[in-house]
């Protein structure tokens, strides 16, 4: 499985950030890998975030429709 593949299967369970991805398929990347899969016409949302340390990261979810 890619790294695109894992990162679209985990946004059509949950929220998504750069850690978890990271941990989860060792995506150093998620914005790029984000950046493909809107090209390849994928309604991804981005939404700012605080963690509880206090730093504020991008969340990902996928939209409703996987078309634009």
């Amino acid at each position: 499985m890619t790294q695109s593949q894992w990162i679209l299967q985990a946004l059509g369970t949950r929220p998504l950030t750069a850690m978890e991805a990271l941990d989860g398929c060792g995506c150093f990347r998620l914005a790029a890998r984000i950046k493909e899969l809107r090209q390849q016409c994928h309604d991804i949302k981005t939404k700012a975030v605080q963690l509880q340390n206090g730093k504020i990261v991008a969340q990902y979810t996928l939209g409703q429709s996987n078309e634009r």
